[in-house]
Order: C-alpha cells, then structure tokens, then sequence
C-alpha cells in the first residue's frame, strides 16, 4: 500500500509545491500554467511519480498567489482576489508578515478539509456512477458542459465555446471502433497526413495555459519590476494564532464552500473565495471593517481557495471530468501513462488512489511548512523580472511539446495554433474553460452517444432510460434557466445604472 512513497516521490512533492509557490507568487502566472509547463517532465517520472510532481504544483500555485495579493494588493492568482481586500490594507498599516501567516494558516485548514471531503465522497460517487450506462455517461458530460457555459460571463458564447472545443477534437479519422466508417473528417485539404490522429491533447494544454499567457503578458510590454522596498512585509508585525479565536465556524464554511465550488466543473478559484468572503461578511459581526483589512476576509478567502483543491479531483476522479482548468491538465498526466480516470479508476488502481491522497496531504503539509518559516524569501520572488523568466518558461514549452510525442514538428506548430487562438479567445469572449473541457470530453461524448443509439435504438432513450436520466436533464434545464435568469438581471442591472 504505501510502496509508492519513496524519497523520489516526496521529494517531488515538496519541489513541485516549492515551484507552485514561486509560480503564485508572480502575477501573471497561475498554477495552471505550472501544471501544463511541467507536464511533459512527467513522462519519464512513472504515474505515481509523475502526480507527485503535478499535485505539488497544484497546491503550491494556488496558495502562493497570496503573496502579491497581501504585500502589493495585486492577486498572483485570479483565486487570491478577495485576499487583497484586507489582506493589502493590513500590509500598508505595517502587518504584512502577519497577514501572510493568517493567509497560510486558512490555506492549510481549506486544502485539508477538502482533501477529507476528496477521501470520503469521491470512492461513493464512483461507487455510484459504475451503475452508469451510455446514456447516463452522455448526460453527465452534457451537463458539465451546461453548467460551466451557463458559469460564463457570457452564456451563448460559453456555450459556443464548449462546442467548438467539441468540434475541434472530433478532427481526424472517425475510427470504426467508436462506431464510425473509418475516414478523414473537418480535416483541411492537405493536412490529411498530420492531422490522421487529430491534434495531440499535451501540444494543446501547454499552448493554451502556457503560451498564451505569455503573449498575454508580452502585451502589456516590459513593465517596472517591483523592488524589494516595495514590498510591505511589515517585519516588526507580529502573528499570533489567538486570532483565529472565534474564526472555526468561518474556516470549516469557507473551506467547505470552497470544496463545493470546486465539485462543480469549471467554476474555479476565484468564485470560491469570493463566495466565501461574501459569506463571512454577511455573517459578521464586524461587517464594517471588511475591505478595511479584517483578519477574518483573508481567512474565508484564502480557505475558500485552497478548499477548492480536493474537491475539483472529486468529480475528476470519480466521474472522469474535471473539475476545473488545472484538473483537466492533469487528465493529461493520467493520459501519458495510458490510464483512464473514472468510475472505475479508484476501484482498479487503489496505489494510484492511495498516492493521490498522500501526496495531496504532503503537499498541503509541505506548502504550509516552506511559506510559514520562509514566507519573507517567497516574498522576494515578486520582485524577479518577468523578462527574465518568460523566455526560459517559453523555451520549455516548446521543448516540452516537441519531445512528448518522441520529437514530432507538428506539436511545436499545434503549441503555437493553440497559444495564439487562447491569447485571441480572450479578445473575442471566448471562455478557454468550456473549450478545454469540450475538446477533451467531446470524443468520449460522441462514442456514449453513438453507442446508445445503437444499444436503444432512438433518442427517446436519453429521456426514458432511467430515474437517473430524468433527474440529469432537471440538472440540465436547471443551469440552462437560472444562467438565463441571472444573465438578464445583470444586463438590467446595467441598463438601471
């Protein structure tokens, strides 16, 4: 049972929650893009190995960006911006190093209060969700896609976003083994020989998470870097844990809200701390000094960010889809060593399942370990010049996508296809969330939906297969409705002001 834990594996979890912190730490980079950066390293490290690395990662990135977020009010991460509502205001009145511990501690509490929701919830839900047939398993994937178009800013193009993921992962031959005849499909003319197999899912990820935020940032130039006398630590502040007296109930809701925001695919980070900040005002009895640098806002942010961790793996290991951007790279890792995530999964590979706990503990361990003691040297991590650092992250990039599938030309170019559309997408409202979930679980949606038909014979089946059915579709129409609702009172809204 505990064969995987090495001292590879756990140094691998420590190094990669000490490069997740680092990514946080610098705005502009997310723990997403750490994740697809390092990827391909994960090849040659073995499953276990490989998770090890890429849940340090994970953990690391998301409670790093509180760094930027407390000492210069700028989130690292779109998670950490309600940390920068109380967090930067008790920086500028000299209590930066406190803040960041108040920060780390409810990090610590919200990442392992998932990880017991992670352990208990996702083994009965895949317990469940064996019972599924085709058509439940087609359902369920149409509802991911559902609900995180109707989580979009823009419903309509939320929805066009996940069907052109779809799309675009369906180019490439229509294999006779998923019920198709066999031929080339959307496939320009000409790209017939590079394009058989579709685009390669890494190539993708990388570009889409990593490439694209750098040319996003390359946008906005070169600009001054921050000095270390910038940075409002607040050496003299000092942190006590009594200030935590009377915060239990605000902890346990915000990590929880935070775990069920992130069951819910492709909501992400930043609605989980804002839920939970929201929360922990209304029910304050010191609403007033909210935003005015309230020890208890920095708690319910930074709980209900790290609460998110284990709960987007919930639906990723049980059900198969991911839970959020930075869950569906890791379907990449799980890709490379030919394992399948879902209902089964936990049951066939309990090492692997065992191993993902383990390491989620470790990392959260780890995280809380490295920041507490050394959070005035992660602090000067904000201060390192970005123009220094891109061109070595996009050198990697490139590296990574050319070796993942043994050197092949063709990955580089699909690296660059994909980074610009993501750096496009931004411009156009397009959401990269749905898109990345369409684009990989559009083929596992087409073979549930062929095979239905030809199991059931008719579409009337997705309606009458079973109680679980119907009770999917009442999920379904649900999303669709209340987005609806909620988009037209903010347009209102708007008009109003």
């Amino acid at each position: 049972m505990i064969e995987f834990i090495t001292p590879m594996f756990l140094a691998l979890i420590v190094g990669g929650t000490t490069v997740g912190i680092i990514f946080g730490a610098i705005p502009g980079m997310t723990a997403t893009m750490a994740v697809a950066i390092c990827l391909p390293l994960t090849y040659s490290l073995g499953l276990e190995n490989g998770l090890a690395l890429l849940l340090g990662l994970y953990v690391g990135g998301i409670s790093g960006g509180l760094v930027p977020a407390i000492l210069l009010g700028i989130p690292g991460t779109p998670s950490s911006i309600t940390t920068t509502f109380d967090g930067f205001p008790m920086a500028k009145r000299g209590e930066g190093e406190a803040a960041l511990r108040i920060g780390i501690v409810a990090s610590l509490v919200g990442g392992l209060i998932s990880l017991f929701v992670l352990y208990l919830f996702a083994p009965t839900l895949a317990d469940f969700a064996i019972k599924f047939s085709y058509v439940e398993k087609f359902l369920i994937i149409l509802f991911a896609l559902t609900v995180m178009a109707a989580l979009s800013t823009d419903l309509l193009l939320g929805i066009f976003s996940g069907v052109l993921g779809v799309f675009v992962a369906l180019i490439g031959v229509y294999d006779i083994s998923d019920g198709g005849n066999g031929k080339h499909r959307l496939i320009p003319p000409g790209m017939e020989y590079w394009l058989d197999s579709g685009f390669s899912l890494l190539p993708v990820l990388i570009g889409l998470f990593g490439l694209a935020a750098i040319l996003d940032q390359a946008e906005l130039g070169v600009p001054k870097g921050h000095t270390a006398d910038e940075l409002k630590v607040g050496k003299q502040s000092r942190f006590k844990f009594s200030v935590f007296k009377g915060q239990g109930t605000n902890l346990v809701r915000s990590s929880l809200i935070g775990t069920f925001v992130g069951i819910l695919p492709g909501v992400g980070g930043s609605a989980a701390s804002i839920l939970a900040y929201s929360n922990a005002k209304t029910f304050s009895k010191n609403a007033k000094n909210f935003g005015k640098g309230e020890p208890a806002g920095i708690i319910a942010s930074e709980s209900g960010n790290n609460g998110l961790t284990g709960g987007a793996l919930v639906p990723l290991l049980s059900l198969g889809i991911p839970g959020d951007s930075t869950t569906a790279l890791l379907i990449g890792a799980f890709t490379l060593q030919g394992i399948q995530v879902g209902p089964l999964f936990i049951g066939n590979s309990p090492d692997t399942w065992n191993a993902i706990i383990f390491a989620m503990l470790i990392a959260n361990i780890a995280m809380f370990v490295l920041m507490y003691f050394a959070i005035r040297y992660f602090a000067l991590v904000v201060t390192v010049p970005k123009h220094l650092l891109f061109p070595i992250i996009l050198m990697m990039c490139v590296i990574g996508a050319y070796t993942i599938n043994y050197g092949i030309m063709f990955d580089v170019w699909t690296l660059l296809i994909f980074g610009v559309f993501g750096w496009l997408a931004t411009k156009l409202r397009l959401e990269i969330a749905p898109f990345i979930i369409g684009f990989i679980l559009g083929p596992s949606a087409e073979v549930y939906f062929v095979k239905s038909l030809e199991s059931f014979g008719d579409l009337s089946i997705f309606f009458t297969k079973s109680w679980i059915a119907g009770v999917l579709w009442v999920l379904i129409l649900g999303s669709l409705v209340g987005s609806t609702l909620l988009s037209r009172r903010a347009r209102n809204q708007d008009v109003s002001h």
